[in-house]
């Protein structure tokens, strides 16, 4: 069976989960989803497969297209530095 098979959202309309922008008046819409990754059985498969494809959009596994970004920068960042890389 495929995570998807499990997912909280595969009954929801998909546009829920793809604000226009991630704040003012789609702060709302972005709560809304996000209420639902949180009760989903598979909200790490989804937020894994969303970093591993390079989802720039939508909220995926809880978390914005900027979260995701902040979240998972944050490794590369620490190896860029301790690199030894003095450029």
């Amino acid at each position: 069976m495929n995570w998807l098979d499990l997912a909280a959202c595969r009954f929801e309309d998909p546009e829920l989960f793809f604000p226009l922008t991630e704040d003012g008046a789609s702060l709302p819409q972005i709560e809304r989803a996000r209420q639902i990754c949180h009760r989903c059985p598979v909200i790490r498969e989804c937020r894994t497969a969303a970093v591993r494809h390079g989802e720039s959009d939508g909220v995926w596994g809880g978390l914005t297209a900027r979260q995701r970004k902040a979240l998972f920068a944050r490794p590369a960042d620490r190896r860029t530095r301790g690199s030894g890389d003095t450029g």
